[in-house]
């Protein structure tokens, strides 16, 4: 792992971090925390208004803005064409901070405080909760950094906040890996993608086709693929060539995919796998499963 680019280098670009979620899951505590940090923070800034801020002068710190549904003009496709718009801007470096929450702690939340949902604010907290969920989904597929405050005190918040966005004296990089199902395309945002529809397939076997590659055997049965060493010793010696370079480069957050046919068992292996084997090497890593999110959302589960 080579030396940390320096934070103050005038040639990396702006953080510019995004800050989001749906009401109750802690966009308050995360904004006042990344303030604490040194971040210029703006909270419910117009989107409009977005574009004519960077049009500025240089940002002489990193920024954070914090946005929700109550923000002036927001819709979620609003906010995915600034994003985009965002990372066309050579002089910024944008990341969406995405602050997710179980359904059940948000209602346990709102009945403690007595507090009326933005999204329904003459109804039940939960009917808008999950109208503010829906709403959100595509940008919650868009976060480079998710966090699940379900079991997190404010104080816990804060400490996750520090580990992913303290300035320090040193750059830091984020990496996420994410597994996928080709059915239903290659993630938008991702920088690195990985077939693995070639490695022996779980699915084949009646006992493992109900299972995810988060499970031992699933693990075990792609692992079993002669194929499977050679590949991932490849893999991690691209990955460990790349992020030391997107370092120096002055990147923020690298994105790697894998995919396979249904999004369930190899992707999700190798995801598992490299995302350990990276975390075990010290970067900083998050992991995404969008296949195995979208179905336990479909089903009822809590997202994160």
């Amino acid at each position: 792992m080579t030396e940390p680019k320096d934070a103050a280098d005038p040639r990396a670009p702006a953080r510019l971090v995004l800050v989001t979620g749906p009401s109750g899951a802690g966009r308050s505590t995360a904004i006042n925390a990344l303030e604490d940090l040194g971040y210029e923070v703006i909270d419910n800034l117009p989107l409009s208004l977005v574009p004519r801020l960077l049009d500025g002068p240089p940002l002489a710190r990193p920024l954070a803005l914090g946005i929700d549904v109550r923000t002036r003009d927001f819709s979620a496709a609003a906010l995915i064409e600034m994003i985009d718009r965002l990372t066309r801007v050579p002089d910024v470096a944008p990341e969406v901070l995405y602050l997710d929450c179980a359904p059940n702690t948000l209602i346990r939340r709102y009945s403690e405080t007595r507090r009326r949902h933005p999204l329904a604010p003459a109804e039940q907290p939960a009917l808008g909760i999950a109208r503010e969920i829906d709403l959100l989904a595509p940008i919650r597929a868009r976060a480079e950094v998710l966090i699940d405050t379900s079991d997190m005190s404010p104080h816990d918040l804060r400490a996750e906040i520090a580990r992913w966005f303290d300035t320090g004296t040193s750059a830091r990089l984020a990496v996420s890996v994410h597994s996928f199902s080709y059915k239903r395309g290659i993630p938008r945002g991702v920088d690195v993608v990985f077939d693995c529809r070639f490695l022996r397939n779980p699915y084949w076997d009646e006992t493992l086709r109900p299972l995810n590659g988060q499970d031992p055997a699933v693990a075990a049965h792609v692992a079993s693929d002669p194929r499977f060493d050679p590949f991932f010793a490849k893999v991690w010696d691209l990955v460990t060539l790349m992020l030391p370079a997107q370092l120096q480069e002055g990147r923020t957050h690298v994105a790697i995919a894998f995919g396979c046919t249904g999004g369930q068992h190899r992707s999700v292996a190798m995801t598992e796998k490299l995302a350990a084997t990276l975390a075990e090497a010290g970067w900083q890593v998050s992991k995404r499963h969008r296949e195995l999110e979208r179905r336990a959302s479909a089903s009822g589960s809590v997202a994160g």
